[in-house]
């Protein structure tokens, strides 16, 4: 499966066959919360939540080339990615992009 962010894969004809997504939502326990809360004060990356982001993209991105596969695709153009938080230390992630096949 070809994943692109682009509109258009060069040296290829394609059939658009619909919009794909995949979503997941994550959270950290409450232990990572409160380390994380402290951390805020002195500032810096949020390590856990990086990795907590980074696992929901690589997952929402998965779930969105089992959809295409599931179509037949070969690739997915112009992936995009979204998210929104859902509640303190919880966030979804949405993947979304087109199915194409090669003609």
């Amino acid at each position: 499966m070809i994943l692109v962010n682009t509109d258009y894969i060069s040296g290829k004809n394609l059939e658009m066959l619909g919009l794909v997504k995949g979503s997941t939502v994550q959270s950290k326990n409450i232990g990572k919360d409160i380390s994380q809360g402290f951390k805020t004060l002195v500032g810096g990356e949020l390590k856990a939540y990086n990795d907590m982001m980074n696992e929901a993209r690589t997952l929402a991105t998965k779930r969105m080339a089992e959809e295409a596969e599931s179509l037949g695709a070969d690739a997915i153009v112009n992936i995009r990615y979204a998210s929104s938080a859902i509640m303190q230390g919880a966030a979804e992630i949405i993947a979304y992009g087109t199915a194409v096949k090669f003609v």
